[in-house]
This record gives structure tokens, sequence and C-alpha cells, in this order.
């Protein structure tokens, strides 16, 4: 496991276009997952320890965002060969074990990863209504622990302001976790 910390975030950068397999078995495209006050894309996986303690309060605070007028997409680029915890199949089982009310795509190719520059799990891209990056940081401030009831909601609190205002925070926390796993380009 290699910890990473994502890059502080490029305002105004634009959402890249996609076409994936959801674990429904539909095929997802940008345009699909965009919601009418922004779009929060989320590189995650299954194996990664940082990405398992914080599943609970993502899905919380993405039912949250729902309210809010912003939808969520997850993304998946991780290599199963090497980690086969990530493989569609699981990725499917995690989906129904903790009802994920968003799509959970598979970059089976790593090319939606690699043109977002996506470095880490979990690593979060949230976008306006424009689809203009407004936010690239931490969920929350907690990390692997049990959140306090005093604890910061970075990402909540971050896409509500995007949802009213269209602009994200100023100042950005990063987000850490494992690093994506790329497959040898042997």
């Amino acid at each position: 496991m290699v910890l990473m910390e994502t890059p502080i975030c490029n305002f105004g950068e634009k959402a890249i276009e996609f076409n994936l397999i959801g674990t429904d078995g539909k095929e997802w495209s940008l345009a699909d997952c965009a919601g009418e006050k922004g779009t929060l894309i989320m590189f995650i996986c299954n194996h990664c320890p940082y990405v398992k303690a914080i599943q609970t309060r993502l899905v919380d605070d993405v039912l949250k965002l729902m309210d809010a007028g912003i939808n969520s997409v997850a993304i998946m680029s991780n290599d199963p060969d090497d980690y086969p915890e990530d493989s569609f199949e699981n990725m499917q089982k995690v989906a129904a074990e903790y009802n994920y009310l968003f799509p959970y795509l598979f970059d089976e190719s790593q090319e939606v990863a690699k043109a977002y520059g996506a470095i880490c799990t979990p690593d979060f891209f949230g976008y306006n209504a424009s689809l203009e990056l407004q936010y690239r940081g931490r969920l929350d401030d907690s990390g692997m622990k049990t959140p306090s009831k005093t604890s910061k909601h970075d990402l909540l609190e971050a896409m509500i302001e995007v949802a009213n205002t269209g602009n994200g925070p100023k100042h950005q926390i990063p987000s850490m976790g494992c690093s994506i796993k790329w497959k040898n380009s042997a």
C-alpha cells in the first residue's frame, strides 16, 4: 500500500467524457451521471482500507448531496488481475452490500483515471452545474477513524456550497488513500 495525497484543485477544469459499464450492467456516460446543480466523480475501489473506513459515511453524504441536486458516480480503476478484491463481481457485491444509490463503474482500461489525473482511492472530483471542477479534497476530518459529533464534513459542505453558488471553497484539504493500482505496461 502506497499512501498518496491528491493535488490541489484545478478550479474550472472541465469534466472529461467517459462511457463505462456499471455494476448494474448498464453503460454510463458523463451526461448520464451529471446532476442539475453539480456532479461528484469519485475514484474508489473495494480493497483499499481508506475506502473501507469511509464507505458508510460516503453513502450517507452522497444521499444528502442527492437532495441538494448533486449526482454522484464512483469509478473503480485498479487492476483486478493484481487485486482480485477489485474484480467486477466484487464491485457488484460491494455496491449491493453498501446500497450504492449511485453508479459504480469499471474503468477496465484505466484510461478514465489517467484522463482525470486520479492518483489514489478515494480521489474526489466535485463539479458545478457547468461541469467545472470546484472541489478536490477529503471526505471529512476523521480519515480512517470513527468520526466525532464535531467532525468536519469537508466534501459534503463543499458540494453543498457548489450546489448553492456554483463555486467551491478556496481552502481544501487533500484526500489521502492508496495509490491507484496501475496495470503493468509491458
